[in-house]
């Protein structure tokens, strides 16, 4: 079975939860009290998807606006972003459009990206209707989903959508996609200098 790695970073402002949606994916478990990140980290884990193995190597950048310089190193080569915003905070909401720009500017051309609206199990605070956001996803050929890190609501799912969406690889292509052959010239266009 092909193994395939995919580079994917989340990005959002601080306190979205980012670093929970990663924890609950990963290890499938929830802590209330996680500390902020700091920079980024680092996590990977293997899932199966149809005849492949796709091995998410998961970059969790830092929200807080001091590391916004950093994001641009872990989103280059990426396969996919997954932009988080608390369903509870609509300025987390406004944040996540700017870094749709940012990536659209300065990210892969190919880039898929996946929009998720975290913690939506606390219906009751909600600022971002739900129609909103699906409509700006769209807008932009994004992936949308609503996700709980706490009540793990879609968050498979939202991995599961990023598969989905990378460009198969073509066997023939060899292991990366991104081969080239060599050749030699020929020998009578062959110039001796001096």
């Amino acid at each position: 079975m092909a193994l395939r790695e995919l580079k994917v970073c989340l990005l959002g402002d601080t306190g979205v939860g980012k670093s929970s949606i990663v924890w609950r994916f990963v290890e499938d478990s929830f802590d209330p009290n996680i500390n902020p990140t700091i920079g980024a980290s680092f996590m990977t884990k293997t899932v199966q998807y149809q005849n492949e193995l796709h091995k998410f190597l998961i970059w969790d950048t830092a929200g807080q606006e001091r590391f916004r310089a950093l994001a641009p190193m872990y989103y280059r080569g990426s396969a996919a972003a997954i932009i988080v915003y608390d369903i509870t905070k609509e300025e987390s909401f406004q944040t996540l459009k700017n870094w749709v720009k940012e990536l659209r500017q300065h990210g892969p051309p190919n880039i898929v990206v996946a929009i998720a609206g975290n913690k939506c199990d606390l219906t009751d605070a909600r600022e971002v209707p739900e129609k909103e956001a699906k409509d700006y996803a769209d807008s932009i050929h994004a992936i949308f989903v609503e996700t709980s890190a706490k009540n793990a609501i879609n968050i498979n799912e939202l991995f599961i959508e990023i598969s989905q969406r990378i460009p198969v690889t073509d066997p023939s292509m060899g292991a990366a996609g991104k081969g080239f052959k060599l050749r030699r010239q020929a020998s009578e266009s062959r110039r001796s200098c001096c």
